[in-house]
């Protein structure tokens, strides 16, 4: 196979958005419709995506796939010249799992690029119908995790460090420990913060719970919420009474 001929194939990985089937990008779903081989996580991305594969596509749920089989599939397919879509969960850079895949594409000299999609933060926010970036109130978003079960996460980056600073808190895979969470979190936000929890956003079967750190655990149990849920945390959520931001003001100077 010729060099250029190579080149020609590539692997996209498309962030396939949060669960709703039409929260994808215009250009992500071009992609779908132009890839012979799809790699999709079952149990995350929405099947009804996979009804603008091409006729005869190859479909591979990698759900109980390792990196290796995954990478296989992606290298047998550039080998026999087909262009893959690999679906993520929400968007690509963030809990993805892109980056390894990545690293095992360029060691393999197979093209890759990615196109973003919705994240699950930004689905939950349109959910709640919140900004979590609100006027004098707060403009910071920690998108973070919990270690449990997980990979140990970076010296610093423990909840009760990242929450000295009091910003809006989105806290992933870590509905399950909703306890531990809370009494983390508690002595820098106070049991009066306001929290929500939004389960499987933009899905038909969504969850949206809202408290505070003094009620929200025992909410999250009596919901029986344990999967595909952010916490999130912070002023932002209730916030009220807040200057109008700079950018719409009447006394702000526009050029052209």
């Amino acid at each position: 196979m010729g060099h250029h001929e190579r080149d020609s194939v590539t692997v996209h990985f498309i962030g396939a958005g949060p669960g709703a089937a039409d929260l994808i990008t215009v250009r992500g779903q071009a992609l779908i419709a132009a890839s012979p081989v799809c790699l999709y996580a079952g149990s995350l991305v929405p099947t009804e995506l996979l009804a603008w594969c091409p006729p005869g596509a190859r479909l591979v749920d990698t759900a109980d796939l390792t990196l290796d089989q995954i990478v296989a599939e992606m290298v047998s397919a550039d080998t026999s010249g087909s262009d893959v879509a690999r679906l993520c969960s929400g968007d690509p850079s963030i809990f993805s799992a892109v980056a390894e895949q990545a690293r095992r594409l360029d060691a393999a000299g197979v093209a890759y690029d990615i196109t973003p999609g919705v994240a699950a933060f930004s689905a939950a926010a349109a959910s709640l119908g919140r900004e979590f970036t609100v006027p004098g109130v707060g403009q910071t978003v920690i998108l973070t995790r919990t270690s449990a079960r997980a990979t140990p996460m970076p010296a610093g980056e423990d909840l009760a460090t990242l929450g000295q600073s009091q910003a809006t808190m989105v806290v992933h895979l870590a509905v399950q420990r909703i306890d531990q969470l809370v009494a983390e979190l508690t002595p820098n936000y106070g049991t009066d913060c306001p929290v929500a929890v939004v389960a499987m956003a933009s899905r038909p079967d969504e969850v949206i719970l809202r408290g505070t750190l003094a009620d929200i655990a025992a909410q999250v149990h009596e919901a029986g919420i344990k999967r595909t849920a952010v916490v999130i945390v912070g002023q932002t959520l209730t916030a009220a009474s807040f200057p109008d931001s700079h950018l719409y003001s009447a006394a702000r100077v526009r050029t052209f």
